[in-house]
């Protein structure tokens, strides 16, 4: 089980890949990523959220991949189970654990958005159910609503909600989380890849990012610079993937990522409807940026 600060470092949002001209999950390619990302040195893997498109997989199908990747690797991993069902969430976050993931990520209700008594019963009635570290997602692009932010501090104090996912983009929200949970068994991590230096320098402790599943290396130098407090070294990183970054979400995520991924040759860009594939446009783009890269990686190693 994940204890305390060893929500630290970068942990990709992973993809799940589909076989090419079907939308059937396609586990060997799913394995092998999970692989490719343990042996960049990632500090663990998170499947089955956003950029997994849980949202279009079936009960059974996101446990499978849970296992699948459980499987392949000796990182932790964070399985994504939320829902706006707290039914649904609790079913997930079971078989999550069942099929042995190391903690879980939960996104705030969606669409029915519930007012900040309901948002406390959802987490604590799935923490108080499933004995593993939980970290609830704030994305409000995606949800429609902003966690309530006393409700946050007040979930840092159960035990087994352990970590914040924050995406909202709000710096001085973020800022104040950190201040107010330094005392609990509770980690802040950022959401948002163009954030996560901003978010390092006020106390959060890393990453679930969509670039580290394509440069997994940078984005772990980037983010253990900062944690070493070498700002300096992190602020060069961050500068040298930024461009990629705000690339990955010039269409709706995991589109972008997955054509950056099939332009690094890890496997198809297979999407499930009603996702689509990347346009031309940004196919050039990222052909363009990764090329850049490429470039900058052999002259570092003196190719």
């Amino acid at each position: 089980m994940i204890q305390h600060d060893t929500f630290a470092g970068v942990y990709p949002a992973m993809t799940t890949p589909f076989t090419d001209g079907t939308d059937e999950v396609d586990h060997e390619q799913l394995a092998a990523d999970a692989r490719r990302l343990e042996d960049a040195g990632v500090d663990g893997l998170v499947p089955v959220g956003s950029t997994g498109e849980a949202a279009t997989l079936t009960h059974d199908e996101h446990a499978e991949v849970v296992e699948t990747v459980v499987d392949a690797v000796d990182v932790p991993v964070i399985a994504g189970t939320g829902s706006n069902s707290t039914r649904e969430a609790l079913e997930l976050s079971e078989r999550a654990a069942d099929a042995g993931a190391d903690a879980l990520l939960l996104i705030s209700p969606y669409y029915n958005k519930p007012e900040p008594a309901g948002q406390y019963d959802h987490y604590a009635t799935i923490a108080d159910a499933v004995d593993l570290p939980q970290i609830v997602y704030n994305v409000p692009s995606r949800t429609g609503s902003n966690l309530d932010l006393d409700t946050v501090v007040d979930l840092a104090s159960h035990e087994n909600v352990q970590g914040y996912k924050a995406a909202s983009g709000d710096a001085g929200r973020i800022s104040e989380i950190i201040e107010r949970t330094r005392e609990e068994t509770f980690d802040v991590l950022s959401g948002d890849d163009g954030m996560t230096l901003p978010m390092l320098s006020v106390g959060a402790t890393g990453t679930i990012s969509v670039v580290a599943n394509v440069e997994p290396v940078r984005t772990g130098e980037l983010v253990h610079a900062a944690l070493d407090d070498d700002f300096e070294r992190a602020r060069s990183i961050h500068h040298e993937l930024g461009p990629l970054m705000r690339a990955l979400f010039r269409e709706t995520n995991p589109i972008p990522v997955k054509e950056a991924m099939a332009i690094r040759g890890y496997g198809p860009a297979e999407m499930r409807p009603p996702l689509t594939r990347g346009s031309d446009e940004t196919l050039r783009v990222l052909t363009e940026l990764l090329a850049e890269l490429e470039a900058d990686s052999a002259e570092t190693r003196g190719d």
